[in-house]
């Protein structure tokens, strides 16, 4: 069954009987996924911007598009206007897709890995989870990539609170790390 039939015959009639909502319009999805690098080395290295677009391309299955330097920092020799990364945004089938892929082939590759932390779900029930490597994903070949880089991926919901948005994530399979008491 592909995600997105998935999230709309199971996930949102549990959302709707967990939540008590009236209206099932009001249920909690997903909207959209942004994955994004971030590429400071780009100010002095030619060519990075174009591997990592190359990788995120392999990754989402989408073009990718270079972000630009909103104000200048002079620390890190960024001026305004300067290309300084790479992002993805997926909706729709893509972005069902992709999301099925993080939470049933990603996720479990990471090693010593105890679950996300409830902290990464924002007051909206927005999820940010940062991945350490962009080797974790299936389509990446070992052998093509010129440095370990990290990556950003942002689901972002209509769901307006953090808990509606973390029973989202846990109906959708996203594994949480346990709260000590």
């Amino acid at each position: 069954m592909p995600f997105m039939d998935y999230y709309n015959q199971e996930v949102k009639k549990k959302l709707i009987e967990d939540l008590k909502l009236r209206n099932p319009m009001q249920s909690p999805r997903p909207i959209k996924i942004v994955v994004n690098v971030g590429a400071g080395e780009a100010v002095s290295t030619k060519g990075v911007l174009e591997k990592i677009q190359e990788q995120l391309t392999t990754i989402t299955g989408q073009k990718s598009v270079i972000t630009k330097a909103r104000k200048s920092v002079s620390a890190f020799k960024i001026r305004k206007g300067l290309p300084i990364g790479v992002k993805v945004t997926l909706r729709g089938k893509r972005m069902y897709e992709f999301l099925e892929k993080l939470i049933k082939v990603v996720i479990p590759r990471l090693r010593d890995f105890r679950g996300i932390a409830q902290t990464s779900i924002d007051q909206h029930g927005n999820l940010n989870i940062g991945f350490s490597e962009q080797t974790i994903f299936p389509e990446i070949n070992f052998d093509k990539i010129d440095k370990i880089r990290g990556l950003e991926v942002t689901v972002v919901t209509n769901a307006k609170s953090h808990e509606k948005g973390k029973k989202l994530f846990e109906l959708l399979g996203i594994p949480f790390k346990k709260l000590d008491k």
